[in-house]
Formats: structure tokens, sequence, C-alpha cells
């Protein structure tokens, strides 16, 4: 455990510790940050004594990814709700934007700190130990995950950066010099599977004993993760951020029952309903969409933001000692579709089309027949069969009543030989309208 006296600290105490972090934050966006002054204006807060505290956050706006792109103008190309001056800002990454131009994050060097302390924690859960050596596929820009790059450093592991798009060099990588433990998405650690099968490579006999997947859902998916077990002859855990928050802000420890909150005292999170913006509890077992507030930020902090992560909430203690709690990321819900009233998610299928193989190969598309969420049924999802195996009488009718019994939704599925869909060398899409 990296930081015991802050992991292992009673929930209740850094609930307190968080509350008092929060005022304080509350009263900087107020004097600093014009996006947020003006939002909660006209909200009808306009001095953090109206706010109050922790207990009445759910009383105040959230935050949408597009208002802080709105935002946006040759004259605050960043963004309203920055709060520094230029001067104070050591890093700025960047994502690709839904429109082609970039949405920048900003950073001083105590956010940068922090997000560091936070993905330290998070991946040190893991199992990961000091000298260990660790080959990672994440491009140190511009994209935030990045940063996560400096936990590596913070942890005393034996780093190599490989980036994304390199396999050939990765694999060599793991070949000659015998890294213990890699880092990748879940798409590329499948895809990758495949890669060595072609080609005769013994990943299974590889030196890699520690698989850590982050940047989408499906390392916390049974079906998957036993895929990648079995491939890599690997462990696999996974870690999960929030570019405009901060990377790995959540890590899986070795119990591997949910990923822990690395990122306690500086981020506070909460559960909505994702139709109606309703505060849910955090409570054991709870679902819904994950919402988060930075706590200790200062370049550009948020309150209350959607991440549009579907998530389920463990409260329950666990085994490893660590207190915060714990989630797994069902799916996004800008992904998710809706069947006759039924909420679907596209990762959801694919965990359980996976059950059957080795009849099939892992690789799934949802491919709508009507633009918008509301879908009418059967959805049409194609899944590939996987090398060398060939249509068996009556598999799409299995797969297809295995999701009824299990998502209450109807499907056609039409099998497609291996190799048909795309493959991603960092994260894939699994729906196509």
């Amino acid at each position: 455990m990296l930081a015991p006296e802050v992991e292992t600290l009673a929930w209740a105490e850094q609930l307190r510790l968080d509350d008092a972090a929060y005022q304080r934050q509350i009263a900087y966006l107020l004097a600093q940050s014009r996006f947020y002054r003006s939002k909660l204006e006209r909200a009808g807060f306009a001095r953090p004594n109206e706010i109050g505290g922790l207990e009445a956050i759910g009383d105040l706006p959230l935050t949408e990814k597009s208002e802080i792109r709105a935002s946006c103008s040759d004259a605050d190309p960043m963004g309203t709700h920055v709060a520094v001056r230029r001067d104070e800002i050591v890093r700025v990454y960047s994502t690709s934007g839904t429109t082609g131009t970039p949405s920048y994050i900003p950073l001083t060097a105590q956010d940068l700190d922090n997000w560091v302390t936070a993905s330290a924690r998070s991946y040190s859960a893991s199992g990961v130990e000091r000298g260990e050596m660790i080959v990672s596929t994440y491009n140190a820009g511009p994209f935030a995950a990045g940063a996560a790059l400096g936990a590596f450093d913070r942890l005393g592991l034996c780093h190599v950066p490989v980036g994304t798009g390199n396999t050939e060099r990765l694999m060599t990588t793991i070949r000659m010099l015998e890294p213990t433990a890699a880092v990748m998405t879940p798409s590329y650690a499948s895809y990758l599977a495949e890669w060595a099968s072609d080609r005769a490579f013994d990943l299974k006999g590889s030196s890699v004993r520690r698989l850590l997947v982050a940047g989408e859902p499906g390392g916390g998916e049974a079906s998957m993760r036993a895929r990648l077990e079995e491939a890599w002859g690997a462990r696999v855990t996974e870690a999960m951020g929030i570019g405009d928050i901060g990377v790995s802000l959540w890590g899986e420890c070795e119990e591997r029952n949910g990923m822990h909150l690395g990122a306690r005292g500086f981020v506070h999170a909460e559960l909505i309903d994702p139709e109606s913006g309703a505060h849910l509890g955090m409570e054991d077992g709870a679902k819904g969409e994950l919402v988060l507030t930075h706590l200790r930020h200062q370049a550009a902090p948020l309150l209350r933001f959607r991440t549009r992560d579907h998530v389920e909430i463990y409260t329950s203690p666990c085994r490893c000692g660590r207190t915060a709690p714990r989630l797994r990321c069902i799916g996004r819900t800008d992904d998710m579709l809706i069947v006759r009233g039924v909420n679907v998610f596209p990762s959801a299928i694919r965990e359980i089309v996976n059950e059957f193989a080795p009849d099939i190969g892992g690789q799934i598309m949802v491919k709508p027949d009507a633009v918008g969420v509301k879908q009418a049924p059967p959805l049409p999802v194609l899944v590939e069969l996987a090398k060398g195996k060939y249509e068996e009488s009556g598999l799409a009718e299995k797969i297809e009543k295995r999701i009824r019994d299990a998502l209450v939704v109807s499907t056609r599925i039409d099998l497609v030989p291996w190799g048909t869909l795309q493959r991603s060398e960092y994260k894939s899409k699994l729906v196509q309208h």
C-alpha cells in the first residue's frame, strides 16, 4: 500500500476532511472562475455560505462537457472556467474534440502533482512493486493519459515507455527486456493476443505477469478478463480516470472486487440518475452515472462534472484494508441505447457474447437500424466467430436467448467470419450508426 495513513483512513473522517476542502474550493471558484461565478449566480448561489457543504452538493447544477466547450473562444481557448494566470500553468493536455477543435486541459504544478499522486495510489493497488519493470503503451502527449506515466516514476518502477501503435517495438521489448508488467487498454491487450497467435509469439510464456488495463470499460468484465488472462498468462487489474478530472482516479487492488478511489482527498464522487439528474446515494450496490467534483484543483476546477460513465458502487469492506468506495464501470451513458424501454450498454452485450468462447472471437459491433438512442427490437449485433470457426447451427439463437434472459432485450445476432470487424491499438468502438 503506497500511503496507508491515507488509504486506510476511516471513510467518515475522509468525508469530514473533504467537506472542509470542498468549502474552500467553492470559495475559490466564486473568486477565480468566471464560468462558475456566473453559473452559480444564475442558479441562485452568489456566496459560499449559500452553497454550504458536501451534504448539500446535490442542490447545485451539474456541469456538462458541452458547457465547457461552449465557453471556449479565441480570447479564452481553454475556457472561462480556467481560474489561474497563464504563467501559473505548467502543463496543457488536450482531447481530440468532437468538432475537430481540441479541448485543452491546463494544470498547475500542484494539480499535476495531485494527478500523479492519485494515479500512483491507483496503480500501486494492483500489486506492482518498486524495482519491477513495466512497459507502457500510453503516449506522453497530447492526451491526459500521459500524466499517468509519472505515477510509475513515483512508484519506483523501471519504466519502459513504448507508446501507442508500436506493436512490433512493444513485443520486441517484451521478448528482450522481459518486463513483468504491462499497461494498456483492454482492446489493445485483446489485439495483441491475436497478433501473437498469428505470429507464433509465445505471449502466455512471456515475462509479463501483471496486465494493467485502463482507458475504456472491459477490464472488469469477467469473461473478457478470463480471455485476456488465458492469452497472456497474466493477472489482469484495471484502473479508470476521466481526462478533465484526473488520470487513474480509481484502481483495482489484488482482491479484484472493484476499483478503489485512489484520488481520495482530491476528488469527491457522487451518483446521479442519468435521465433525471437526481442525486443518488453512494450505497453498496447502487448504480448510476458517476459525477465528480475537484476538491483541491487550481487551473481548471470542475464542479459536479458529468462523466457519462455508468457505474456500480461497492462500499462493503475490502480485505486489502483500503477504505475508499470501489466501483466497476458498466458502460458509457452516451453509448447507451434504449430498446423498448430497456437501457442497453454495448459493453454488457459484449460481456455476455464472450461467454460463448471458444466459438466466438470476442469482437462485436452493435449496428442500430435507426438514428438516436431509442431503438425498436430486435437490436442488430454483429458477432465475430473465433479464428478457424464456422457458423454452427443454433449458435446465434443461443446467444440471442442468453442476452434476452440476462438483459431483457431482443437482439438479432449475425455471425461473421474472424477478422471481419476492425481491431484497435487503443480503444474500441462498439456502436456503429
